[in-house]
Formats: C-alpha cells, sequence, structure tokens
C-alpha cells in the first residue's frame, strides 16, 4: 500500500509540474490567451515624440474599429531594445518579448538571418509593392516579406539661401549638382562668408552611406553578407570626397549630435545633407524662417548609376511568432501596412514621412511649409523617396562603419587610398564570418 501511494503521490507532482510549465509558456509570450489571436498585444519602440507618439496614433486607430483589442506600447531606448532582443532570441525563449518590435533598417537583417524562425512572415498580410521599393531590401529575407516598412530616411540638402547668394549661386544651380562642385560652391561661401559649408562628426560615417546608396552600392555585396570595400567603385569616390572636403578647410567638425545641432541652429554652416528627420531640429530656430531651403542631394560625379536621391535611417515594424501573432500581424495590416489617412496624421502631428506610396497623394503631403519659403517640401520628399536606389543593408553596417572610421583617419594621415580599403577588406572579412 505504501509503494502504491509514493507511486500515485509521484503521479500528482509530476502532472502539476507538467501543467505549471504549459501555463507558463502561454503566458509569458504575451500574457494573452497563449494563442495567435489571442487579443492583447504589446509593442517596443523607442522615441516618444516619434515613434511612441505614431504608434499612439496607430493605436487609436485600430481601437476604433477593434475595442475589444489591448494595445500595451512599452518605451525603451534603442540599444536596450536590441539588448533584450538580442539576449532572449539567444536563449532560445521567447519569455518577456514584445507581439510588435520596432528595427532599424540597418540592423533588420541581422535579426532575420540570425533567427527567421521568431519573426512572422507578412507576405499575406500586406503588398510589398504598396511602399517604396528601396525599404523592400531590409525588411525581406529568402522571398518573404517580415517587415512593414515605416519612416523613410529619405535625405535633402538643407540649404541657408542666403549664404549661397552671397557667394554666388541661385537655388536653380544647386538641382543638379555633384559632390565635386558641392565641394566648390563650400570653397566660395567660405570666402564669401567665412561660413563652412558642412558640420561633420569625423567617427560618424553617415555621409558615405548617403554618397554611395545614391549609386545602389553598400558595403556589402547584394547577399548582404559579403565585404564589399577594396573593388567598390562608389566607395573609393566617397572616400575621396571626404577627403578633399577636411582638406580644403570648407568642414566644421562636430563631436556629438548637440554640436551638429548647435552648428546648424547657430548659423556656423551653409547646408546640411541628411535624413528629412532633420526638419524639426533646423526649424526650432525660428529667426531664420525663410532662409532655408531644401534641394536634391548632390550625385557622385564619376559613378554613372549614381542619382540625386539617398537615405539616412529608417525602421520598420516586425512581429514576433509568439501568441498573439494574428491580431499584432492584423493591426500592421490594418495601421502602418494601409491606412493612407492615418499617415496624414502621421505627418501633421508627428513629422513622420511614411513610405507607403499611397500616402504622398493626401493633402498633409502637398502643404507648403513657410520655413522653408512656401515649398512644398514633404512632396519633394515622397518624391526623391521612390527614386532611392534598393540596396542590401545586409547584417553588419555599423560593425563595418567602425572599420572604416579608422581606416579613413589612415587614410588622412597619409595611407594611400588603396591601402586603407584594402586593410578594411581584409579585416571585415575576418570579423564578418
Amino acid at each position: 500500500m505504501k509503494k502504491v501511494m509514493v507511486l500515485l503521490l509521484a503521479c500528482m507532482v509530476l502532472l502539476t509540474a507538467c501543467s505549471s510549465g504549459s501555463n507558463n509558456k502561454e503566458q509569458t509570450a504575451s500574457g494573452g490567451e497563449g494563442d495567435s489571436k489571442t487579443k492583447e498585444i504589446t509593442i517596443w519602440a523607442w522615441d516618444p515624440k516619434f515613434n511612441i507618439a505614431a504608434l499612439n496614433i496607430a493605436k487609436e486607430a485600430y481601437n476604433a474599429k477593434h475595442p475589444d483589442v489591448k494595445v500595451n506600447i512599452v518605451e525603451f531606448a534603442q540599444a536596450d531594445i536590441i539588448q533584450k532582443m538580442n539576449t532572449g532570441l539567444n536563449s532560445g525563449t521567447t519569455k518577456g518579448l514584445p507581439n510588435i518590435v520596432l528595427i532599424e533598417d540597418y540592423r533588420a537583417q541581422g535579426f532575420l538571418q540570425a533567427y527567421p524562425d521568431s519573426f512572422t512572415d507578412l507576405t499575406g498580410k500586406i503588398k510589398p509593392e504598396d511602399f517604396a521599393e528601396y525599404k523592400i531590401g531590409p525588411t525581406s529575407y529568402n522571398g518573404k516579406q517580415y517587415g512593414v516598412p515605416f519612416d523613410s530616411g529619405v535625405a535633402g540638402l538643407y540649404v541657408r539661401k542666403d549664404y549661397i547668394e552671397k557667394a554666388g549661386y541661385k537655388l536653380d544651380d544647386l538641382k543638379d549638382m555633384d559632390w565635386k562642385q558641392y565641394i566648390e560652391m563650400g570653397k566660395k561661401v567660405k570666402e564669401k562668408t567665412g561660413k563652412d559649408i558642412i558640420t561633420l562628426d569625423p567617427n560618424d560615417l553617415g555621409i558615405l552611406r548617403m554618397m554611395i546608396q545614391s549609386a545602389g552600392s553598400w558595403y556589402l555585396k547584394e547577399d548582404g553578407k559579403t565585404p564589399d570595400l577594396a573593388g567598390n567603385a562608389a566607395l573609393k569616390e566617397a572616400f575621396s570626397l571626404y577627403k578633399e572636403m577636411m582638406e580644403t578647410n570648407i568642414v566644421k567638425a562636430n563631436a556629438d549630435w548637440s554640436q551638429f545641432i548647435a552648428s546648424i541652429n547657430n548659423g556656423d554652416v551653409a547646408t546640411v545633407p541628411t535624413g528629412n528627420w532633420i526638419t524639426p531640429s533646423v526649424k526650432a530656430e525660428s529667426s531664420q524662417s525663410g532662409k532655408w531651403a531644401i534641394m536634391p542631394m548632390p550625385k557622385l560625379p564619376a559613378t554613372p548609376n549614381s542619382v540625386h536621391a539617398t537615405n539616412l535611417g529608417g525602421s520598420s515594424w516586425y512581429v514576433m511568432n509568439i501568441p498573439g501573432s494574428d491580431t499584432a500581424a492584423d493591426f500592421l495590416a490594418e495601421t502602418f501596412g494601409s491606412d493612407a489617412d492615418m499617415y496624414q496624421k502621421l505627418l501633421t502631428d508627428v513629422g513622420a514621412i511614411g513610405t507607403l506610396k499611397s500616402a504622398s497623394q493626401g493633402e498633409a503631403y502637398s502643404k507648403p511649409d513657410e520655413f522653408f519659403g512656401g515649398e512644398k517640401t514633404v512632396s519633394n520628399f515622397a518624391k526623391w523617396t521612390t527614386e532611392i536606389p534598393k540596396v542590401n543593408y545586409g547584417i553588419s553596417t555599423y560593425a563595418i562603419e567602425d572599420i572604416l572610421a579608422v581606416e579613413m583617419q589612415n587614410f588622412l594621415n597619409g595611407k594611400s587610398l588603396d591601402q586603407a580599403l584594402n586593410d578594411a577588406q581584409a579585416q571585415a572579412e575576418a570579423q564578418i564570418k
């Protein structure tokens, strides 16, 4: 009898343990019903004034049609999101991860290639052709569409009209400008006004990214894995132009974001070639209203396929393969994936220029901006967005850029260009496997 009782107790303990484990697995995924149709979802993003604000607009639009769905929006710094995602996915558990996560386009392939089974295939939920073509590269993998493209990092050349006019230029002169002509303009602006043409952080090579993407080139080959530095003609030209800018004494160096913004708002520079997300920072100095214009980006002079359109930054939304994935996918499909009217509000209230093509036909996109002389700046950005060359950012943008930053300094200090890029190629090949 004692043996039978012991056996029964052992079985009860085992059943209890199994039941507890099953429940924990369901609850930790999303805190919901434990299946893909759970009516509560959690979303992670960074930047309360931009991405979080955009999410709140999307939440309001979605809940108007689906009041039974609870949408939890959680703000983390981007670095914290990356760390939490890597920790969770490396451990092989989805415990504590969100239903939807915002990932920067430069980092997306790193997650998709390393953990493809952890993300939901959204091919049947959204239509890739509805978005700017260049955004499909980082958001898709192996023929499947995993991301819902969000904001555009489309770049423009922000110009102080008063400075360039003192140097003898008109805005029309900048419509078909290449980087060589830009440098020549910089010399004249410095001579006539004492102002630098641009401000750059030597440790931030974002300008190289913009230069080479305008030619459909990147740090990696089309497979997104093989380093393409030593034989990259566009990158070689970009390196040479960067050095020429530095040696011509037309660059105001900055060490961080605050110095970068100060150079703009204090009137220290004549132009700012960067992503459209800088607009609110430029407009923050209201006394300069009417003095600025936004022109197309310069192109590479020696690369035949370079265009006046490129990108810097941008991010997209992804659904995790955890309970609630159906609801999460539906949320994205109905909001960021198709709601052109919502994008009008995103632009008006948040300043977010989306990459959904139909949104660009809306009223908000065609409004003139008096700060920029009455130009329809957003309409121009939307047009340039459609012209940005599509490239595969791959898995190692920042790792390679760390290598290039060192070799750029070596190049500026006398190392030959070919040697600098050959050494960068060797380091990248050793590091990226």
